[in-house]
């Protein structure tokens, strides 16, 4: 039986551009099962979960759960779990952990500051392995689990450190999904060697552009833009690039003047247009055939220095 997986591998659809967007990420540690809305339908109070979806709202903040790979015991009453919070703007990325006692205590973050990237304290600096948070949940499409389960624990028995399962990352048709923090860097079609590869090069400091969808600091047609200099430079410092503004031009179709800046001085403009993917296909299993949306760099223009 065809999946959403397989149509968009075989129709090679592109990945870039398509990862969700956030500055800040707050992940909650919650095992047993997830619902399709996880903050809202798992064994997190539901109350708590409607409180944190609305405080994170407009923020820049994105809300999570993630669980340890393997058998996922239906308990309840977990006395402590895991939080982390990342925030990821190139220059200014960092990644936090603190042990809680019951998450009705994260209500009381400012969600604000931690979009902004003020962390306020919270935690301490995680000084471990970079994380790796694979999608796993086929209560929102079965390719997550299918696939992405048994990449998370084919990672976690070969002693790969940081590796986590997480609720929802998008993109449910390039599953295997991951995101990697503090950067923030998601990837598609990842195999277990390529994200070992990507965990290597995150702890030098450096980006994978191989696979990637786009860093989740940048809204889409930015991701796609940082991409496009990234590959025409070679340059994989993560902290290299910085989106300064995206544009929406003016036309028949939705297009955009992305602004790019590089820490040594030099900058690109890039115009990115939406198009759609053709033929048809399902944006996830079981959905109506549809045309998703696909960001095209149609320019990479670097703008000479002012002279003087």
């Amino acid at each position: 039986m065809s999946t959403c997986t397989t149509a968009s591998r075989d129709l090679d659809e592109p990945l870039a551009g398509t990862a969700a967007t956030a500055r800040t990420w707050l992940l909650i540690e919650q095992p047993g099962p997830w619902g399709a809305k996880a903050l809202t339908s798992s064994h997190l109070d539901p109350e708590v979960g409607r409180a944190l979806e609305a405080a994170a709202d407009g923020t820049g903040v994105r809300v999570a759960l993630v669980r340890r790979p393997g058998r996922h015991a239906d308990r309840h009453g977990q006395s402590r779990r895991q939080v982390y919070i990342a925030h990821t703007a190139p220059g200014d990325a960092w990644l936090r952990s603190a042990t809680i006692t019951s998450p009705d205590e994260l209500l009381t973050l400012d969600f604000a500051a931690l979009g902004a990237g003020i962390h306020g304290g919270f935690g301490t600096p995680h000084e471990g392995a970079p994380l790796a948070l694979v999608c796993t949940n086929g209560k929102r499409d079965r390719c997550c689990a299918v696939l992405g389960r048994p990449l998370a624990a084919e990672l976690a028995l070969s002693g790969e450190e940081g590796v986590w399962e997480v609720t929802h990352l998008g993109g449910h048709r390039f599953s295997p999904t991951l995101l990697v923090l503090p950067y923030g860097y998601a990837y598609g079609r990842v195999t277990a060697a390529e994200v070992k590869e990507i965990l290597e090069a995150v702890r030098a400091g450096r980006v994978v552009t191989e696979g990637c969808r786009g860093s989740s600091a940048w809204d889409r047609p930015g991701q796609a833009a940082e991409l496009a200099v990234r590959r025409a430079t070679r340059e994989d410092a993560a902290d290299a690039l910085t989106v300064v503004r995206t544009q929406a031009v003016e036309g028949d179709s939705p297009c955009w003047e992305v602004a790019l800046a590089h820490v040594d001085g030099r900058r690109w403009q890039v115009t990115v247009a939406q198009g759609t993917s053709a033929p048809p296909r399902p944006e996830s299993c079981g959905a109506a055939l549809g045309s998703p949306a696909r960001m095209d760099v149609v320019t990479v223009r670097e703008i000479p220095a002012p002279l003087g």
